[in-house]
């Protein structure tokens, strides 16, 4: 039995895998992975697989990345962890205040995944309305196809069906808005006159229920589980608009789109100004840590702090996680937001992009809806083959590339260390996989 072989046998028998149909392997099996290098993974038996989706899009600036182990080592020798209750050390500090300064919002509160951070910011949210003495704005909206995580307070205001029918019992119902999704625009109708068309539905409703209504919260310009779903910026200047006039929250998701995914630093840049000129909190995760290690965390305004600063420790905000703010993740949140300071990587970013775009036009497949935003590139696949996800997915395995289609859309976000071989490959092995997964059908 081969290494591969006998790990993922290994690994059927002893771990539950996310986000999975385990009986799905019996036709479609694991990739045991061992190590990383750029923008590549190597299995048990050293074959490489460019890894176009940033490993659930975490990854940066690629595996095995020096600065960002180095930072870890180098904070490894000093604190691995202490509780952030009572105490606090030099990383947590530093990156509080960096990420203060990027974004206009202040006193960062840690958790470790982006579930936890909506669910700190819902949490927060609520509580804030109910310390100014508002208690019936318990209510929250969000977009319709949206995905904030799969803990109970974020399914409920997430409108992805596969996770949340099933839990339904169990969750608060939300409002779902109609998505600025640029997709669903009337022909002839363009993507910022539809995106203000939704806004109008968003205001028309916040107006009849804002008295109940605690906060919107959205994905800035992509939502991500919807199937790459691209949308104006005009909606997030509207939408600002909106929640400021009726006195609701509005929550910025950025886990999937923040540091540098859809061409600014942040997604909410792109309606002008800083975070803070559009949102009152700001969800962040995934590529904070460059793919290295679990964190997240929300900033919000002086305003909200304030509201929980009071004698009464049943005013305070008492949530809390064992590893919040742990010092070896702050660390290489700490590298990654210098990387961004010392190279130019929004600007080779663009380049990248520009490349993706040509070559994906240059395509002759039945593709549709061609997108892109910043490092973002997604279509979808005119195809009869029901499990073309599935099969387009194993077809790229088998062509050393990980592909992870949503339905019959297919998307790259890749890590931003791409360099023109490795472009090449990702171009010339998607094109081969999808007229390999259209055969099946």
């Amino acid at each position: 039995m081969s290494g591969n072989q006998d790990l993922l046998q290994r690994s059927l028998h002893s771990v539950w895998h996310p986000c999975t149909q385990m009986k799905h392997h019996e036709r479609y099996p694991l990739v045991p992975i061992t190590r990383g290098d750029g923008a590549w993974l190597f299995d048990t038996d050293g074959k490489g697989y460019l890894d176009a989706v940033s490993s659930w899009w975490v990854n940066l600036f690629g595996h095995n990345q020096p600065a960002i182990k180095d930072a870890i080592k180098a904070q490894l020798d000093q604190l691995e962890h202490v509780m952030l209750a009572g105490f606090t050390h030099t990383p947590v500090v530093e990156l509080s205040e960096k990420l203060s300064a990027q974004t206009g919002l202040g006193h960062a509160f840690y958790g470790s995944d982006g579930a936890s951070a909506t669910e700190i910011a819902l949490k927060m949210s609520f509580h804030y309305w109910r310390n100014v003495g508002q208690p019936k704005k318990t209510k929250f909206i969000s977009l319709q196809n949206s995905y904030h995580g799969e803990t109970l307070g974020a399914l409920s205001v997430t409108d992805v069906a596969i996770f949340k029918d099933t839990y339904a019992p169990l969750i608060l119902q939300s409002a779902q808005m109609p998505s600025p999704d640029s997709r669903l625009a009337e022909a002839g109708e363009s993507e910022e006159a539809f995106a203000l068309r939704c806004a109008e539905a968003l205001e028309a409703y916040v107006a009849e229920h804002h008295s109940e209504l605690a906060a919107l919260i959205i994905e800035p310009l992509v939502q991500g589980a919807a199937g790459m779903a691209m949308y104006h910026p005009a909606y997030l200047r509207r939408a600002h608009e909106i929640c400021s006039l009726y006195a609701i929250h509005l929550i910025a998701d950025e886990i999937a789109v923040g540091f540098g995914r859809t061409g600014t630093l942040f997604a909410c840049e792109q309606a002008g100004g800083k975070v803070s000129d559009i949102a009152d909190f700001v969800c962040l995760s995934k590529g904070i840590t460059g793919g290295y290690l679990p964190l997240s965390v929300v900033l919000t305004t002086d305003n909200v702090y304030q509201a929980f600063y009071h004698d009464q420790t049943a005013k305070g905000f008492l949530h809390s996680h064992s590893y919040t703010g742990n010092p070896l993740a702050c660390s290489a949140a700490l590298a990654t937001l210098k990387l961004f300071e010392t190279s130019d990587v929004l600007g080779n970013n663009q380049k990248t992009a520009q490349q993706l775009w040509a070559a994906v036009e240059a395509y002759d497949l039945p593709l549709k809806n061609l997108r892109q935003r910043g490092m973002i590139t997604a279509f979808e696949v005119g195809t009869n083959n029901p499990q073309f996800a599935q099969d387009c997915y194993a077809a790229a395995l088998r062509h050393g590339l990980l592909l992870r289609p949503i339905d019959n859309t297919v998307y790259w976000m890749p890590p931003y260390c791409l360099n023109a071989a490795e472009i090449d490959h990702l171009v010339q092995m998607t094109q081969t996989t999808i007229l390999e997964s259209m055969a099946c059908s």
